[in-house]
């Protein structure tokens, strides 16, 4: 059913893209999903629990940390995330994305267990749990380049949009599991036992999740653009295999979809520079506008809204949590809900409406905020609705990323683009706690929240004019690999 005639440096005609493409869904599909996607779930959940655990750091019978150092924790954290996005991301095109799930996952399941160990405050001591910190963020860093790409490289076209969509929103359910997690460990339990079992969830979560990876195959596709014909064939073959063994059947190949290709190696990060400005110049722009677009509100909203609870609504900070767990279930039931839209009304389409419509709902939310007329609870359930939206929007922005471009640097770009996203997303909050300042004057709040959308809304603007219409198209008909023999041909009918 294929061709794969292949050694290194010869050319590959493949039949492997369009044998994935036409695949029924199967448990094979459902068990990988579950594998991988839980990295999205353990990025929620630590977020969460960091951001739980920082009062409870500064406290004499735990770390007795400064507030400006409990703080730093989550920071580090984040620093550690780009630093591993970028590493692995380069290390995930040259050796593959099976090798870099495995050890990702197992960076995080380090370097997490490892926070749970420290033991004293002095500086040896803060200096070993900020580095644990760094060396979880670095694992689930590398986690969204090597993940993004291999559930994008192994899905069927027509399913992909959902899927992906869906995934990266389960990070809110690794919020909502850190927000009960911490509640509690740190209410039950004492606070110097209680906060190191709150870290300890993730890797317990992890450590079984790494044995169900390790019957998962490597990418065909990634094997196939690498001059590893053999071994596509392999993996291609157990992956059809389980589908058969499921009671699917199999979809007769388009042999007019065989790809001609010259493997090749070494592609690093100058490939995907000359990749962004040279050939796909528009793209680079779409992508990086809709992952700072999300970045910058949902980083802004999320880091902030337990201040706004407290200064504006008067709630108190142990109830604050409460309120978290009504704001992710509306941000996970957008992507799971609406991800399906992504694949039948179009990217393009669902992508501009779901960015220009949580602009439009946060402008709203923002006049009443203003005139004063929400509570606390009317307050999070207008956040619910905006994000309800926003949501799904942010997670197609991954799966954007994630399709938009070649394959020899897919985990390079999801790379780039979340480094970016991260380091804007860093202005948020530090802008909204300033509006905020002491809660007693609503104005700057309101202007802050226009801004909000008014950047969503230029997310919104951007997809409409420069969005691609990716759904149910194959990976390399929507980004022709760097190896294809008929690349220049190609990239000249289509440069962006």
């Amino acid at each position: 059913m294929t061709s794969t005639k292949s050694s290194s440096g010869q050319n590959v005609r493949s039949l492997i893209p369009a044998r994935i493409d036409r695949l029924p869904w199967s448990p094979f599909h459902t068990r990988m999903v579950v594998a991988l996607g839980v990295a999205w779930i353990l990025d929620g959940l630590e977020i969460t629990i960091a951001g739980s655990v920082t009062s409870v750091l500064t406290k004499p019978e735990t770390l007795h940390l400064s507030s400006a150092a409990a703080g730093f924790v989550a920071t580090v954290y984040l620093i550690g995330e780009v630093v591993g996005a970028l590493f692995f991301g380069r290390i995930s095109d040259s050796l593959g994305r099976r090798n870099l799930f495995m050890v990702t996952l197992a960076v995080y399941l380090i370097g997490s267990g490892l926070t749970a160990a420290t033991i004293g405050n002095s500086g040896a001591w803060v200096g070993f749990l900020y580095l644990t910190r760094f060396i979880a963020g670095t694992g689930i860093g590398g986690e969204y380049a090597a993940i993004n790409s291999a559930i994008d490289e192994l899905i069927p076209a027509r399913y992909r949009g959902r899927v992906d969509i869906a995934v990266n929103g389960t990070y809110w359910a690794g919020a909502i599991l850190g927000t009960i997690g911490s509640l509690i460990f740190l209410r039950v339990l004492s606070p110097s036992l209680g906060w190191r079992l709150a870290f300890l969830i993730g890797p317990v979560l992890g450590l079984v999740i790494l044995f169900v990876r390790r019957h998962l195959p490597e990418s065909p596709r990634w094997q196939v653009m690498h001059g590893r014909s053999e071994a596509a064939e392999s993996s291609i073959s157990y992956i059809e295999d389980e589908v058969r063994q499921s009671g699917k059947k199999l979809g007769k190949v388009d042999e007019s979809k065989a790809i001609e290709l010259r493997p090749t190696s070494n592609i690093g990060y100058a490939a995907l520079l000359r990749v962004f400005f040279s050939e796909y110049p528009s793209r680079a722009i779409y992508g990086a506008t809709l992952m700072i677009t999300q970045s910058f509100l949902y980083n802004a909203i999320f880091f902030t809204y337990t201040l706004v609870l407290t200064k504006f609504y008067g709630i108190s900070t142990d109830n604050a949590p409460l309120f978290l767990i009504a704001f992710a279930v509306g941000n996970l039931t957008g992507p799971l809900t609406l991800g399906h839209l992504f694949d039948t009304w179009g990217r393009k389409r669902m992508i501009s409406g779901t960015y220009l419509l949580s602009g439009v709902l946060l402008a709203i939310t923002a006049v009443l905020f203003e005139a004063d007329v929400l509570n606390a609870v009317t307050q999070t359930i207008a956040w619910c609705i905006i994000f309800y939206f926003a949501s799904a929007g942010a997670s197609a922005a991954y799966l954007t990323v994630s399709e938009i471009f070649p394959l020899e640097v897919r985990a390079k770009a999801i790379a780039v683009f979340f480094a970016i996203a991260q380091c804007f997303g860093a202005i948020g909050p530090v802008f909204y706690g300033w509006l905020i300042g002491s809660g007693d004057q609503r104005t700057p709040l309101f202007y802050g929240y226009l801004i909000g959308a008014a950047v969503m809304a230029c997310g919104g603007i951007v997809a409409a004019i420069f969005g691609v219409a990716a759904e149910g198209k194959s990976l390399e008909d929507i980004a022709l690999p760097l190896s294809a023999l008929n690349r220049s041909e190609e990239s000249a009918k289509s440069p962006t």
